[in-house]
């Protein structure tokens, strides 16, 4: 069986070795494996964490090769609170961040396929054909068309006055027949 904890982690190969590839290969080489297993074990055996946070150190330390050796003993404990440092602050991240979703909970979310808004506006419809002509007609100048008193007056030759009792009597009847037919306002 594969044991990840066993094996050293191998640094990445390609060409000849630049400065920075040489250091990176050195840390690999001389702290990997320790540092490796010491994250994964700061992170519950996840091993691919793991790999990703000793990279985070890898780079850090590789931003400062000027200054450090990398085969050295001494680096290590600078490496171990570096590691335990990024282990931290990923718990902090993952504690004050909403939790990823997965595949099953993004299936259960309802999807707006329009099967409600055609269901209400059926209903909404058959409300409408319940109301007296006149009553529509006020409704449908005032809420459809977007005009306002004065315009809808002028376009059906009645009085302001009498359009603003023929809407206020359609939108308590449109109201009832809603209700009655269980959609109530809200």
């Amino acid at each position: 069986m594969h044991d990840p904890l066993t094996q050293t982690p191998q640094a990445p190969r390609s060409r000849p070795a630049e400065p920075g590839e040489a250091f990176l290969r050195a840390l690999y080489e001389k702290h990997g494996h320790e540092l490796m297993r010491f994250a994964a074990r700061l992170l519950g055996g996840d091993w691919h964490r793991a790999e990703d946070v000793f990279q985070e150190a890898a780079i850090g330390a590789w931003q400062h090769a000027a200054e450090l050796d990398p085969s050295a003993e001494a680096l290590r404990p600078w490496l171990i609170a570096v590691v335990r440092d990024l282990v931290t602050d990923g718990h902090r991240i993952r504690r004050t961040r909403p939790p990823e979703a997965d595949d099953e909970s993004l299936r259960r979310l309802p999807v707006p396929d329009g099967v409600d808004r055609a269901l209400t506006t059926q209903v909404v419809v058959d409300a409408m054909r319940d109301l007296a002509p006149v009553q529509r007609e006020v409704l449908l100048h005032m809420y459809y068309m977007g005009r306002s008193v004065s315009q809808t007056a002028r376009v059906l030759g009645v009085p302001p006055g009498t359009v603003k009792s023929r809407t206020h009597y359609a939108r308590r009847a449109l109201r009832e027949g809603l209700s009655s037919r269980g959609l109530g306002a809200a």
